[in-house]
């Protein structure tokens, strides 16, 4: 398919999605609250997006941005799907369901920016201690020991 074809298929699942086609894949923004959906019809569509092959997260001060990377390995085409999150209320379903990948991902973007994955089966830290306070790779994070600040 080509980056045209794509954004009219997108378009169709997610009316309010925008594209930006600066960088080597198209990116697409999405609400969040539209993520799931869209990520479903991206998955089991005619796109076949069977691959996640990463899930991250940005802090812009202002907000927090979910970035997923999808691949469809039958057409060899990727495309990188964004949606921006409240910083003070982080919250955004999980894919898990969708990509069994984004299960070990979530929980790495739960522990480090804070992002609450709502129906993901095991949300629980999985490098700091659990009394650990605060959000490491946040740009807000300051640690007194190792006096890091961002």
């Amino acid at each position: 398919m080509t980056n045209e074809e794509i954004k009219e298929y997108i378009s169709s699942i997610a009316p309010a999605a925008s594209f930006d086609e600066t960088g080597e894949w198209l990116n697409v923004i999405i609400e969040s609250t539209q993520l799931k959906p869209t990520m479903a019809a991206l998955r089991t569509g005619k796109m076949q997006m069977n691959y996640l092959f990463c899930l991250t997260c940005v802090d812009f001060k202002t907000h927090l941005t979910m970035v997923y990377h999808l691949s469809a390995t039958t057409h060899r085409q990727s495309i990188v799907i964004k949606s921006n999150l409240n910083r003070e209320q982080a919250v955004i379903e999980t894919v898990c369901d969708i990509w069994r990948t984004a299960e070990f991902l979530e929980r790495e973007v739960f522990e480090m920016f804070g992002v609450d994955f709502t129906n993901h089966p095991d949300l629980r830290k999985l490098i700091l201690e659990d009394d650990f306070k605060g959000y490491p790779l946040r740009k807000d994070f300051e640690d007194p020991i190792n006096m890091i600040k961002l």
